[in-house]
């Protein structure tokens, strides 16, 4: 009913020998497609099957015509579908897919079809090694994260580099391999569950929304065609920081920041994100050509502003003697806040990582870096400074028509709160921690003096 036939060369006493579904000219085809009745393979005859010590395939019984179904089967004892068919006077074998991931009713399927592509002239073998090709040649994940930090992350973010560090330790390790068009739902569930398991379940929403990002990038590169992160939920539920420091807290903090096990400048940086309320990223990257310290103002660039818009920061008195002892640590690289080693800017993460190493000497409930600038937003509101105002020195981007319309700087307004909120600092132990005598020497600066005069009621 079933033959077996070898993949291996033939004995040369057999070498012309052709196979059954030949002519008998031995140089053509029999014409016609296997008939109605032929004895078809069954999953029982497929399961039965035993493997031997060298490769070998069965053909289904009357396979004639322009194509035959087989089943090979390999020593290790995987089974695959091939289908043979003759094309210009050379017999062709493709694989069609492995048992029994490829079922006895969809192998028949799919080699009806193809016979049906050889009795019109096609080549299904041909038309499998430019899939083939097309498939080798496919993106993987790695090539569309490389091309995302370059075409998309690097001239658009200023933390591009936190998005590479995240591919890199989270994605890369587990997808990275796959070709973009193969990744699955399930694939990211897996890999969501990965950064989950290890303790990290808010991480895990980061790494969804920056692999969702990066496959709706390559989308748009027309890279891969769908997104499986799609219908992929956070799989961990978010609060949102409402962290502040009180009054008790404050001063707790002033008091033992100089006790901590930190980097002088770290300590100085972290107060003046406290009186600036600007954020941690601009802070530690500071740059000496960008502070007006004659006129008391800290001026970033919209290259280091997060919403890419300029930004004027008054400084305090309490602010400008810090930077005074600030310039004790200057290594003429430029930077306000210079590293321990190298003397270049601090790295982004470096203020919230000191503060939770120095958390058992600080002694009071967790906080961040970011939170001392939501603290020093809430406190100037409680001394009766404007949100409106608050928002400016926040630099907040606004919408709507007004905003599209109000170009007034707000400078003496936003003097006044960051004013209001550094006598309120000093009032909490600033002055008594943190180089009174300079304070009162900058205070007495005359382009401040001038600037006070001005904004008297």
């Amino acid at each position: 009913m079933f033959r077996a036939v070898s993949s291996l060369a033939a004995p040369k006493t057999q070498a012309k020998l052709k196979p059954r579904w030949y002519g008998a000219d031995e140089t053509t085809p029999r014409a016609g497609l296997p008939e109605a009745n032929d004895m078809r393979f069954t999953a029982k005859y497929i399961e039965n099957l035993k493997p031997a010590d060298k490769r070998f395939v069965k053909y289904e019984d009357n396979a004639r015509g322009r194509g035959s179904l087989g089943i090979r089967v390999n020593p290790s004892g995987t089974k695959s579908w091939v289908h043979m068919y003759y094309v210009n006077g050379k017999v062709r074998m493709s694989t069609l897919g492995r048992y029994p991931r490829m079922s006895v009713a969809e192998a028949h399927e799919v080699y009806a079809r193809l016979a049906r592509e050889v009795a019109e002239g096609g080549d299904p073998s041909r038309d499998i090694v430019i899939e083939n090709v097309r498939r080798r040649e496919a993106p993987r994940v790695e090539d569309l994260a490389a091309i995302y930090i370059e075409k998309w992350a690097k001239p658009r973010k200023r933390s591009w580099k936190q998005d590479q560090s995240m591919i890199k330790r989270d994605v890369l390790p587990t997808i990275g391999h796959l070709r973009v068009e193969d990744v699955k739902r399930r694939d990211i569930i897996d890999l969501l569950d990965r950064v989950v398991a290890r303790g990290a379940a808010i991480q895990a929403n980061r790494v969804l929304a920056l692999v969702r990002k990066m496959f709706n990038f390559g989308i748009g590169r027309d890279l891969v065609e769908h997104n499986p992160c799609a219908q992929v939920q956070k799989p961990a539920r978010e609060n949102r920081r409402e962290r502040v420091l009180n009054d008790v807290e404050l001063r707790i903090l002033l008091a033992k920041i100089p006790e901590c096990q930190m980097w002088r400048p770290t300590q100085l940086a972290l107060l003046f994100l406290l009186l600036t309320a600007q954020r941690p990223g601009e802070v530690v990257g500071a740059r000496w050509e960008e502070m007006d310290l004659a006129g008391g103002w800290w001026t970033i660039p919209g290259s280091r502003a997060k919403n890419r818009l300029s930004h004027r920061v008054p400084l305090s008195p309490q602010a400008l003697a810090l930077l005074e002892e600030a310039r004790g640590f200057d290594r003429e690289t430029g930077a306000v806040f210079p590293s321990r080693i190298g003397g270049g800017a601090m790295v982004h993460s470096v203020l919230s990582t000191a503060l939770r190493r120095s958390r058992p000497v600080i002694g009071i409930a967790h906080f961040t870096a970011h939170d001392l600038r939501r603290t020093a937003a809430s406190h100037m509101t409680s001394l009766g400074v404007s949100r409106l105002v608050v928002s400016k020195l926040l630099n907040h981007v606004e919408s709507g028509v007004t905003a599209v319309y109000d170009r007034h700087s707000y400078d003496q307004e936003k003097r006044r709160g960051l004013e209001l909120w550094g006598q309120r600092v000093a009032e909490l132990g600033f002055d008594a921690n943190f180089a009174p005598h300079a304070v009162n020497a900058r205070a007495s600066r005359s382009g401040i003096e001038a600037t006070n005069a001005a904004l008297a009621p």
